[in-house]
C-alpha cells in the first residue's frame, strides 16, 4: 500500500517535484514533465517518452544522455494531456525533430497523437513509435493491438542511443520500430497494486494462484494458474516468449527480468538464473541483460520477462553508453548544465468584448458544469470499482480530477466576463490537462469543441443547441475512433444524440429533449454489460468485463441525467426568443455536450 502522501490527488505532481529535487544534475522540471538539465547538441533528435506516473524508473527516470531527452508525466496510471506533451516536446526540441515513444494504451495514443499534430503544424517534424511488446494482450497476427509493458526500455534505449549518435530522425525512427518489432514481453502478478489514498488493491489474486498476462496500470492478468515453482515459472515465461518471437530471431538476445514493485531483488535474481539457463539451452547467447525494477506498477506484486532479439545493428545501440537517474551503462563525457525556463501552461482568458447577456450565459454554463462535478463526485467510488473489474480502476478519480479542474477554469473565465463558448473552451482545456487518460482526452476535446460551436454570442437559437450536441459527439467519435458495440462511452453517447435530436427537431422543449436523451443514454449504458470490449485497456480482459457495464458509458449516462434534471427544474421550459430562450439554449447546449 502507498502510505506516504498528503493529498492523494497531488501525489503524482509532488512525487515528480521530489524526483527533480533529488536529480537536478540530470533533469529539470517543466510544465508537464521533465527535460534534461544538461546541454543537448544542436540538431540532435529529441526522444520524448512518457505516460502515467506510478511506473518509476519509467518514465522520468530514463531521461539523460544516451536515453530520453524528456518525459511527459501524467497522473497516476493516466496519460499526460496533449498540452503537457506538446510543451515538454517544445522544450526538448533541439532542431533535429522529435520522436514520441510510449506504450500502446488508448489514452496515450489519443494525447500523444494530438500533440504530434500540433507540433507538426508548427513546423517541428515529429514522428511516433508505439511500443507493443506484451504477447498476452493480443495474438501474434494483431501486433498493433498489443500493449506496451517493460519492452518500453528496449525501444527507448535503442532510439536514445541512435539520437545520441547524431542519426537523423528517419534513422532514429527506423531503429525504434525495428527494436519494437523484435521485442516480446510477458508478465505475471501475485497480487494487485493500491493507488494512493485507496483502501484496497485494484485486484486480488486468490491464495495459491498466479495471474498471467498482467498490465502495468493495475490491470489483472488474462488468466489465473496455480502458483508455480521458480523453475516452472521460468519455463512458462521462456517457452511462451520464444514461441512468439518472429522468424528472424538469431542467436543473441537481451533478457530483462523486470520487477513490478514488491518482488524482492533476491527473488528476481533467482528467477533470472533459471531463465538464463533455459535460454542458453535453447542455443541463445544472452547479451548485456538487465534484472531489477525498470517499469513498475506502484506496489504490484509481480514481474515480467522481456526478450529483445538482436542483430548487429541493434546490439551496437543497446550496448552504447547511457546516463540517467535510474539507468546507467558505460561512460559518457560530462555535459555542461543549461538553464531551463519551462513554458507556462496556457491560461484561458477572454480578451474579447462581451455583453452583459453573453457574460450572464457564461456564468450559467459554469453553473451547469458544476452539476457535472457534483454527480461525478457522488459516483466516484462506484465508477472506480466498475473500472477495476477489467481495467485500472481510475475512471472515477480521473473523471473527478478532470471535472474539478474544468469547473475551476470555467468559474475563473466566467468571473472575468467570458461568454458561454469561451467558458467551455477554458473548461475543456483544463479537463484534458488535469484528467489525462482516455476519458480526459475525450471529455476535454468534446467540451472544447462545444465551446467552439457556441462561440462568443449573447443569444442562441434552436440550431445552436443541435450544433453543440453534434460538435460534442463528433469530437469524441473522431478522436476515439470507437464504433457502436465496442463497449465504450460511444454506446451511450450515440443513443443520447439520436434521441435528443429526434425529440428536439420534433418540437419537444430543450429540457424535455434532454430528458429523453438522458433516458436513452442510461438504458444504453446498462446494455453494455452484454458486450465484450473491443477497445481500450479492458479489451484483453473481455471475459472479466462481460456482465458489467462500461464505466465510460455509465458515467456519461449519469451526467446526462443530472443535467437534464437541472435544466428541467432550474430553468423555465421556454422556446421563446430573447434572453430566456438564450439561457435555455446555452445551458441545454452545455448540458447536452457534457
Amino acid at each position: 500500500m502507498t502510505r506516504i502522501f498528503d493529498n492523494p490527488a497531488d501525489f503524482a505532481d509532488e512525487a515528480l517535484d521530489g524526483f527533480v529535487a533529488a536529480n537536478r544534475g540530470y533533469v529539470a522540471r517543466v510544465n508537464g514533465g521533465v527535460v534534461r538539465s544538461t546541454e543537448v547538441p544542436a540538431g540532435q533528435v529529441a526522444l520524448v517518452v512518457g505516460g502515467g506516473s506510478g511506473h518509476y524508473p519509467a518514465f522520468a527516470g530514463l531521461v539523460g544522455p544516451g536515453l530520453a531527452t524528456a518525459s511527459a508525466c501524467g497522473n497516476m496510471f493516466a496519460s499526460p494531456a496533449a498540452g503537457q506533451i506538446y510543451r515538454v516536446a517544445k522544450e526538448a526540441n533541439a532542431g533535429g525533430g522529435v520522436l514520441l515513444s510510449y506504450g500502446n494504451y488508448a489514452g496515450d495514443v489519443l494525447h500523444f497523437g494530438q500533440a504530434q499534430l500540433r507540433l507538426n503544424a508548427e513546423g517541428i517534424e515529429t514522428r511516433t513509435v508505439v511500443v507493443t511488446d506484451d504477447i498476452a494482450s493480443a495474438p501474434a497476427d494483431q501486433l498493433g493491438k498489443r500493449r506496451g509493458i517493460a519492452g518500453d526500455l528496449t525501444v527507448f534505449k535503442i532510439a536514445g542511443a541512435a539520437a545520441e549518435a547524431g542519426l537523423s530522425l528517419d534513422e532514429v525512427e527506423r531503429l525504434a520500430l525495428k527494436a519494437n518489432d523484435r521485442t516480446r514481453s510477458l508478465g505475471v502478478a501475485f497480487d494487485g497494486c493500491t493507488l494512493p489514498g485507496a483502501g484496497e488493491p485494484l485486484f486480488h489474486v486468490p491464495a495459491g494462484q498466479m495471474s498471467l498476462g498482467l498490465g502495468i496500470h493495475g490491470e489483472p492478468g488474462i488468466s489465473e494458474h496455480p502458483m508455480p515453482t521458480a523453475s516452472e515459472l521460468a519455463e512458462l515465461l521462456v517457452s511462451r516468449l520464444l514461441a512468439d518471437t518472429p522468424g528472424y530471431r538469431g542467436s543473441r538476445v537481451v533478457a530483462i527480468v523486470n520487477g513490478l514493485g514488491t518482488v524482492k531483488y533476491d527473488e528476481l535474481f533467482l528467477l533470472f538464473g533459471k531463465i538464463e539457463k533455459l535460454l542458453v539451452n535453447a542455443g541463445l547467447t544472452v547479451v548485456e541483460p538487465e534484472c531489477g525494477e525498470l517499469v513498475t506498477s506502484l506496489d504490484m506484486s509481480g514481474l515480467s520477462l522481456t526478450l529483445l532479439c538482436l542483430d548487429e545493428e541493434l546490439e551496437h545501440y543497446w550496448a552504447a553508453p547511457a546516463d540517467s537517474p535510474a539507468y546507467r551503462k558505460g561512460n559518457l563525457a560530462t555535459r555542461a548544465r543549461r538553464e531551463i525556463t519551462g513554458p507556462e501552461a496556457a491560461v484561458a482568458s477572454s480578451s474579447e468584448e462581451t455583453t452583459a447577456s453573453a457574460a450572464d450565459l457564461g456564468r450559467k454554463s459554469a453553473a451547469v458544469l458544476a452539476q457535472v462535478r457534483d454527480v461525478v463526485v457522488e459516483h466516484e467510488e462506484e465508477l472506480g470499482n466498475l473500472d477495476a473489474i477489467a481495467g485500472d480502476g481510475d475512471h472515477g478519480i480521473g473523471m473527478r480530477r478532470g471535472v474539478e479542474a474544468a469547473v475551476d477554469a470555467a468559474a475563473q473565465a466566467a468571473a472575468a466576463g467570458a461568454s458561454a463558448g469561451r467558458v467551455l473552451e477554458a473548461a475543456g482545456e483544463a479537463w484534458s490537462e488535469r484528467a489525462g487518460g482516455t476519458s480526459g482526452a475525450l471529455w476535454g476535446s468534446a467540451v472544447f469543441a462545444s465551446g467552439l460551436a457556441l462561440g462568443n454570442r449573447e443569444t442562441y437559437g434552436d440550431d445552436d443547441a443541435a450544433a453543440t450536441v453534434t460538435a460534442f459527439v463528433g469530437a469524441i467519435t473522431e478522436l476515439g475512433k470507437a464504433e457502436p458495440g465496442d463497449k465504450t462511452m460511444v454506446d451511450a453517447l450515440l443513443p443520447f444524440r439520436d434521441a435528443f435530436l429526434r425529440e428536439f427537431d420534433g418540437g419537444t422543449s430543450l429540457a424535455g429533449a434532454l430528458t429523453v436523451g438522458a433516458s436513452a443514454a442510461r438504458a444504453a449504458a446498462a446494455k453494455t454489460a452484454e458486450l465484450r470490449p473491443l477497445k481500450g485497456r479492458a479489451r484483453p480482459l473481455a471475459e472479466k468485463s462481460l456482465g458489467h457495464p462500461d464505466p465510460g458509458a455509465v458515467s456519461f449516462g449519469l451526467i446526462a441525467e443530472r443535467i437534464a434534471e437541472y435544466i428541467h427544474t432550474g430553468l423555465a421550459e421556454s422556446r421563446s426568443t430573447g434572453l430566456a430562450h438564450s439561457e435555455l439554449a446555452a445551458a441545454a447546449g452545455k448540458g447536452a455536450t457534457t
